[in-house]
């Protein structure tokens, strides 16, 4: 059983994940902005992110907790995901 430390390592590791598969799709939105694409391009993108993200965050859970599932992993994901969500909200108010 791994101590508080390394439980602690890997909910920042989770974290971090959590922000870049938020950075990671952010980015394909503002590709679309700049590019314009037909809907089953977008569905086409769509597919391949989230294949990439399921096997980014797969590998990442595997090597962070020993391949077993954590769900304060899966919390921290999602943290990471919105707290990148609410900066990015208040940057744009700052303009």
């Amino acid at each position: 059983m791994p101590g508080i430390e390394e439980e602690g390592m890997v909910f920042v590791q989770a974290l971090l994940a959590g922000m870049i598969v938020y950075c990671a799709y952010n980015c394909i939105r503002k590709f679309r902005r700049i590019v314009r694409h037909r809907l089953w391009v977008i569905a086409v993108e769509d597919v391949i992110y989230w294949i990439g993200i399921s096997l980014f965050l797969t590998v990442q859970m595997y090597y962070a907790s020993d391949g077993s599932i954590r769900w304060y992993f899966v919390l921290g994901v999602l943290l990471g995901c919105a707290g990148c969500a609410v900066v990015e909200r208040r940057l744009k108010k700052i303009r």
